[in-house]
């Protein structure tokens, strides 16, 4: 991609109605547009971070077993007053109706539309587990919303739905979800922390919200300091291994990590005092286990081995795939801009050329971009006839991990310079060294 032919509406000055980092460098580097409160046009680079984001949550949910489908935004009020939540649900509910007077809700979440799917299709336990999920537009009518994609109205997620015919089987679901999500955030460079939290409406005992700390998070969380130093890695665990799932899930609960709405004070002041930590921490996911809630409710029934009718167990897990945008800002910026993660990042590497018209620089940075491309990776190329400086601001802004900047200058020595966005240390390489680095940095990622 040429920069020259991009759609990126770059904004030189902060945007006065942005309040936190992350707002203000999405509107800074063109990545949205608000069309209303809480409410966005996704633009180029933005929507690509975001499919970048859902791809990753695709791959992750794939790999632990889980099956997509795509369930419609708009929903009958009738399942949910199948399941009591229509009028419990509150004013964040946006309610509708069509021309023939049918009651409707833009869905907030789909535990009832799954229900009846899971119902009209589904009678055996020998159909089981089942876990269904999708990568859907929600809506929640916020009253105040805020800070950009992190409190909007119109967002994206990943909502999950496991089916079990038992608790333990449930509890398995619930502890794979876990898995599977501390897979996800070390993909995109976060430390997520799972966190005893509480259900709210969705319903049910059993919850964690993941969080990631940075000081513009809703919620005061309390926690080990020695939590952010677990790391799941490498490991290659069994998601059918319900020992191995547990011993992870273990692993990462034991150390004491809360959100205000659960935190215990006596419990918090058995870790030791040099431990302790209160911050901020921002939502970016949460797994529920409820049991029967909604099967009972909705009639939701398998036959068991015995031939007996028992509700299906249930959980619901959701992953908001457009708040990890501004959640992963937070975490990754300096006052120059964003520094993307390479897991996320919208391009591989920038390439600014020095002497735009200059024949030399102009081949040169032709062969690095398709040198790049031969080997899968996707460059940016700043072709514009701009100054230099002009061209480093915009690569730091927008925050591609890796910058090549090419001039004349050191092509007379054979050499281009590649530069780190996030250390800012830089080294000069002949253009197939740098081609060769680049290539082994995103082959191990």
């Amino acid at each position: 991609m040429r920069l020259s032919r991009y759609f990126l509406p770059v904004l030189k000055e902060n945007p006065s109605e942005a309040q936190i980092v992350s707002h203000r460098y999405m509107l800074r580097a063109g990545m949205i547009k608000q069309q209303s409160a809480g409410i966005y046009s996704w633009l180029p680079l933005g929507f690509k971070i975001l499919k970048r984001i859902e791809q990753i949550v695709h791959e992750e949910q794939i790999r632990a077993g889980h099956i997509p489908l795509l369930m419609p935004t708009l929903q009958s009020a009738d399942l949910w007053r199948e399941s009591g939540r229509y009028d419990d649900y509150g004013q964040e509910m946006l309610r509708i109706k069509d021309r023939q007077g049918r009651e409707m809700l833009y869905g907030p979440t789909n535990e009832e539309m799954i229900t009846d799917i899971f119902r009209s299709h589904v009678n055996s336990y020998k159909d089981l587990p089942l876990t269904l999920y999708q990568v859907q537009w929600k809506f929640r009518d916020e009253m105040r919303p805020r800070f950009g994609v992190m409190r909007g109205r119109e967002f994206l997620m990943k909502d999950g739905y496991s089916f079990d015919i038992d608790r333990d089987a449930a509890l398995h679901a619930y502890n794979r979800h876990m898995v599977a999500y501390l897979r996800t955030y070390e993909r995109m460079g976060l430390t997520a922390i799972p966190m005893r939290a509480a259900s709210g409406p969705i319903g049910g005992d059993n919850t964690h919200e993941f969080l990631v700390l940075a000081e513009t998070g809703e919620s005061e969380v309390f926690y080990d300091s020695a939590v952010t130093d677990l790391k799941l890695g490498a490991r290659d665990v069994d998601m059918d291994d319900r020992a191995a799932v547990a011993a992870v899930c273990e692993e990462f609960t034991t150390l004491y990590a809360r959100t205000d709405e659960t935190h215990d004070e006596t419990l918090f002041a058995e870790v030791s005092e040099d431990r302790r930590r209160v911050a901020r921490g921002i939502e970016v996911g949460q797994i529920f286990y409820f049991g029967t809630k909604y099967s009972e409710a909705m009639g939701a029934n398998v036959v068991t081995a015995d031939g007996s009718r028992v509700p299906v167990e249930m959980g619901s897990h959701g992953i908001g795939v457009s708040r990890l945008l501004g959640a992963i800002i937070e975490a990754n910026h300096d006052d120059k801009g964003i520094i993307w993660p390479e897991g996320v990042t919208p391009f591989h590497a920038g390439i600014v050329n020095l002497k735009q018209g200059d024949a030399s620089t102009d081949s040169a940075c032709n062969a690095l971009y398709s040198a790049l491309v031969a080997q899968g990776l996707e460059p940016l190329y700043d072709d514009r006839d701009e100054r230099a400086g002009a061209k480093f601001a915009t690569m730091d802004l927008i925050g591609l991990p890796w910058r090549i900047t090419v001039g004349p200058r050191g092509l007379a020595n054979g050499k281009v310079e590649l530069t780190s966005r996030r250390t800012g240390e830089s080294e000069e390489l002949s253009m197939e060294a740098v081609v060769d680095r680049l290539t082994q940095i995103y082959a191990a990622i």
